[in-house]
């Protein structure tokens, strides 16, 4: 399209826009809502990551890091599953989980988080292994053992 001017090229638009001529981004499918709540937990633990002194930032720090996102990466890929392998998956989310957990207790115990944040977070990821067991156990309950 070659326009000589402004208003030209505004009236374009403009008549795009009313034709719907613009394509419309597909719907975005619905998150479930602890992937919600774990975008949550893991952007708390970015500021308090950013807080740890340098060496543990690189060890433990990371460690945690590396295995808060496989959490998330597995619940994740999850909800794109059929349900026999949703339940296996979720396993191993719920079991990524606990080690998130193991590794968190082990920084606070060498304080490197403060209690009130550690109680927080911890607070956070009880909620979240709460939501993926409920999640698995209804999986279960609907899947035909076999």
């Amino acid at each position: 399209m070659n326009f000589t001017n402004k208003n030209q090229f505004d009236e374009q638009i403009s008549n795009r826009v009313n034709n719907n001529s613009f394509k419309q981004a597909p719907p975005q499918r619905k998150m479930p809502i602890v992937i919600e709540k774990e975008k949550e937990a893991y952007s708390f633990w970015l500021k308090l990551h950013k807080n740890f002194p340098k060496v543990e930032r690189l060890g433990l720090g990371n460690k945690i890091e590396a295995v808060f996102i496989s959490v998330l990466e597995l619940t994740f890929s999850s909800s794109y599953l059929a349900p026999e392998q949703k339940i296996i998956l979720l396993g191993k989310t719920i079991s990524r989980l606990d080690i998130l957990k193991f590794f968190l207790q082990l920084a606070w115990e060498n304080k490197l988080i403060p209690t009130e944040k550690y109680a927080d977070l911890s607070s956070r990821l009880e909620e979240i292994g709460r939501m993926l067991g409920g999640w698995k156990k209804g999986l279960l309950n609907k899947t035909p053992a076999g």
